[in-house]
């Protein structure tokens, strides 16, 4: 049995250790919220905060977690995570929207540590986090307005 918070909630997983943390979520949690996007932590869309940290779930084990905190786009709720989901709907930042959750936890981990970023802050901070859509221009964007509302 593998325990760890979950989104604010503790949680007791029956698992292999060597079960990704994507797929404990997705199959046996019924958390659909995080994607899975290519299986190998280069796309981003698996993101999820695990102690506060941006981590790809789909290379992560559950073997790892025990006593983690994780949090997944269906918990997010600092005032950066707010912030970013705020500016994401004014700037109507997503196409597709497949890539949208793990776009949201990069920027949300992001803006908690930097209140005011950079083009260069955010460039480093998204680097890995894969858009079919091509909407760059417009989630990095909606990150800087994200930090002007934080900053109301």
């Amino acid at each position: 049995m593998i325990s760890f918070t979950l989104n604010g909630k503790e949680t007791q997983i029956d698992a292999s250790p060597d079960m990704p943390l994507l797929w404990a979520l997705r199959d046996e949690l019924k958390m659909t919220g995080t994607k899975f996007g290519c299986g190998v932590a280069a796309c981003g869309a698996c993101t999820v905060h695990i102690d506060g940290v941006p981590t790809r779930s789909c290379q992560t084990y559950l073997g790892d977690l025990d006593g983690a905190t994780v949090t997944t786009i269906e918990g997010v709720e600092s005032d950066a995570a707010k912030a970013i989901q705020e500016a994401w709907v004014e700037l109507q930042v997503p196409q597709c929207g497949y890539c949208q959750s793990g776009q949201i936890m990069s920027a949300s981990a992001l803006l908690a540590e930097t209140p005011k970023p950079t083009d260069e802050d955010i460039d480093t901070a998204m680097d890995g986090n894969l858009c079919r859509c091509a909407s760059y221009a417009r989630i990095r964007k909606a990150i800087h307005r994200a930090a002007e509302i934080m900053e109301a």
